[in-house]
């Protein structure tokens, strides 16, 4: 290949790539964590998935103080001397269903949180997409996608706080209609309608 040809070649790439530079890409990007910790309903569901923990805890936290009395008890002497036989093995069934309870809730504890985890970020999921549906239409976007995909992007693509607002007006109005007593319109049900 001789140094014209080459040349030639080298300069058609130059040329497209600053034309392709040039050019405003059609994608916003969206922080996922930030649309669940900053938005209306982000907040709400992380509220609920506290108070569930809380919840959880609370049954954990008095079995653990019920056997730590139960086992201060077995400790004092004087205490297990004044016990007849039959209240002493009472007391020990007692602390062993006790402990038992305890392994139930704590492995109970750990399941339920997973699985509200699980609910909060696929009812988010939904949301958050149907925020950045609205997005990407008032800002002719062909794409919004997470943050968490990209090493590296422009801020001027990013369209986190154009979503959470949406996000925000949506929880706004729900909120509005299930206070007048009226059902929030479904897009779910009206869409599964038209497919119909």
């Amino acid at each position: 290949m001789n140094k014209r040809t080459l040349s030639a070649i080298l300069a058609t790439l130059c040329l497209g790539a600053s034309a392709f530079a040039n050019d405003k890409a059609p994608i916003g990007v969206v922080n996922f964590a930030s649309c669940i910790t900053e938005s209306k309903s982000g907040q709400k569901e992380q509220g609920n998935m506290e108070n569930i923990r809380k919840q959880m805890s609370s049954m954990i936290e008095d079995t653990e103080k019920e056997l730590k009395e139960i086992s201060t008890k077995f400790e004092d002497t004087e205490f297990l001397d004044s016990l007849s036989p039959k209240a002493e093995e009472e007391m020990k069934l007692k602390y062993q269903t006790l402990q038992e309870d305890l392994g139930r809730y704590q492995n109970q504890f750990y399941q339920v949180l997973q699985q509200a985890q699980y609910q909060l970020i696929q009812k988010m999921s939904g949301t958050i997409a149907k925020a950045a549906e609205v997005v990407a239409k008032e800002n002719g976007l062909d794409y919004v996608i997470n943050k968490e995909a990209c090493f590296y992007i422009r801020s001027d693509l990013d369209v986190t706080n154009a979503v959470i607002g949406e996000m925000d007006k949506s929880f706004d109005t729900s909120k509005k209609l299930s206070e007048n007593g009226e059902a929030p319109e479904l897009d779910i049900l009206d869409d599964s309608n038209k497919a119909g």
